[in-house]
């Protein structure tokens, strides 16, 4: 199933979140082909990331949620909230395998 994750930054983590982006990266690579798709959601200027989306495919919401917690990201404790939703795809080149 493709689940959609919506992880928002605590206020003024920028730095955090840079300081942990290498190691961030590193780690969704590790995942294969479980991460469809994932980037930064920025803010109205379009510059600034303000959090992540992530789309999973995985066999649960709770596969999903237990790699959201080992993403170095979250071990930093740098979001402020974390929504896992499944999706069904529509139109679009496919998401899922």
């Amino acid at each position: 199933m493709i689940y959609i994750a919506t992880c928002i930054d605590k206020p003024d983590s920028l730095v955090k979140r840079m300081a942990r982006r290498p190691a961030h990266l590193v780690y969704l690579a590790s995942l294969g082909a479980k991460v469809r798709a994932a980037g930064a959601l920025l803010d109205s200027t379009g510059q600034t990331p303000i959090g992540s989306l992530l789309v999973f495919e995985t066999l649960d919401e709770a596969e999903t949620r237990a790699m959201l917690a080992a993403d170095p990201y979250a071990e930093a404790g740098l979001f402020a909230s974390v929504e896992v939703t499944p999706w069904r795809q529509a139109l679009g080149v496919s998401l899922a395998r």
